[in-house]
């Protein structure tokens, strides 16, 4: 099995304000984040499948909805898996994703708070995490820096949901790119929480951190808990495996240690899906 834990939609018009000039800052005028349902078709072909991550992120200018992202996911049942995402900056949010659980059928809540601005300890939105805990959805938390300056920096050290993991022990969560740059912080928290896991997405264009992200997590060991992911569009499936596979090329003749090929292996065929129980849900 190859399966993307971390993917994307953004059609015309779902970025803009904040975000959007980052990007056309960070890569150029003329970069647009573009990945339409066909788009991400063709990128997952080869593969078993993917999650596709909705995003309410108003703060910063990311309007991902969740029924469009569950359109999608719908025309290929038990191949992708759709997340909700809720800003908990809202009103009602516990009942905004139950509404949209029940109604669109996703399997898991997405949240980002250098994008949606909240602080994920903050008690006032521990009826979110509870609501998901209730309907068994796993979280997948974008919990390390961003290019966008609106964006609550000081919101998104990995540590901050340590609180969450202890008060909901049975709660599945996911960091997604190993918490960069605060990989080893992302380390000690998986570590110790027994429902928490990592992703590495995003970090194949990194060569140096990501190879010092897998040594560290080679050496608390929990490389059983990466999963492995992309952050399509910003990079495609098959790049991230193709970055992976490559990067013992950066100590090629030096004394220092490799990554085993059976690491990377069981990271790139990890089965997701049942790791999450996201077959489950999805009945």
């Amino acid at each position: 099995m190859i399966f993307d834990c971390h993917t994307h939609l953004f059609l015309p018009g779902q970025t803009e304000g904040p975000f959007l000039a980052a990007v056309k800052r960070s890569w150029g005028e003329d970069m647009d984040i573009i990945a339409t349902p066909q788009q991400h078709e063709e990128n997952i072909r080869n593969f078993d499948g993917a999650i596709v991550l909705a995003f309410d992120a108003p703060a910063t200018g990311i309007h991902v909805p969740n029924h469009v992202v569950a359109e999608y996911v719908a025309k290929h049942p038990g191949r992708l898996y759709g997340f909700a995402s809720i800003d908990p900056n809202r009103p009602n949010a516990a009942r905004l994703l139950e509404e949209a659980i029940k109604e669109y059928g996703l399997c898991g809540l997405k949240l980002g708070p250098i994008y949606q601005n909240f602080y994920p300890d903050d008690r006032s939105h521990f009826d979110l995490y509870a609501k998901a805990d209730e309907l068994g959805l796993p979280i997948l938390w974008h919990q390390g820096t961003s290019f966008v300056p609106e964006g609550y920096l000081d919101a998104s050290r990995p540590a901050s949901l340590d609180p969450i993991a202890r008060a909901f022990p049975n709660l599945k969560m996911i960091i997604a790119h190993m918490g960069h740059p605060w990989v080893d912080e992302c380390i000690a928290v998986v570590r110790k929480n027994v429902n928490m896991y990592m992703d590495l997405s995003a970090l194949g264009s990194r060569p140096w951190q990501f190879y010092n992200a897998l040594v560290s997590a080679m050496e608390y060991g929990v490389t059983h808990k990466i999963l492995f992911g992309s952050d399509y569009p910003f990079f495609t499936t098959q790049q991230t495996i193709d970055l992976f596979r490559n990067i013992n090329h950066l100590v090629e003749g030096t004394k220092m240690p490799r990554i085993p090929e059976q690491i990377i292996e069981d990271i790139i065929h990890r089965n997701t899906p049942e790791l999450l129980g996201l077959t489950k849900i999805a009945k």
